[in-house]
């Protein structure tokens, strides 16, 4: 990871140590680190070219993280009402389905003649 991002491997350890970079541990206590790791120590490194404190650039990690959290969240309440909605358009769908149905059914049963009928008695009592 150290050569990936062009930096020492102590660099790693050090930045590590500090709790700004999180490794898995192999059985034979080796260190793993994710490509997420790897793109939070390219990103450490351009803070530290803007000339930030590891202190605030810890602090700004914080940050990123609760951001990332947030709109985590934010996104699965939106799917939640998203996927709401779908049902209620699907519930809607099948009831002018069946709606349709019925007024198949319907004019079938009624002539032509009577169907006039209905029609102009509705008109009159609008």
């Amino acid at each position: 990871m150290a050569e990936m991002a062009n930096v020492t491997k102590r660099t790693v350890d050090y930045y590590t140590n500090l709790g700004l970079l999180k490794a898995e541990r192999s059985a034979s206590n080796y260190r793993y680190y994710s490509l997420g790791e790897l793109e939070r120590l390219r990103l450490i490194e351009r803070y530290k070219r803007k000339n930030l404190s590891l202190e605030d650039i810890k602090e700004l990690l914080k940050q990123d993280l609760e951001t990332a959290s947030a709109i985590e969240e934010t996104g699965l309440k939106l799917k939640s009402k998203l996927d709401g909605l779908n049902e209620e358009l699907q519930e809607v769908i099948t009831l002018i389905k069946q709606d349709e149905k019925n007024e198949l059914l319907l004019k079938k049963q009624i002539s032509h003649e009577s169907m006039a009928l209905i029609q102009s008695l509705l008109v009159l009592l609008v």
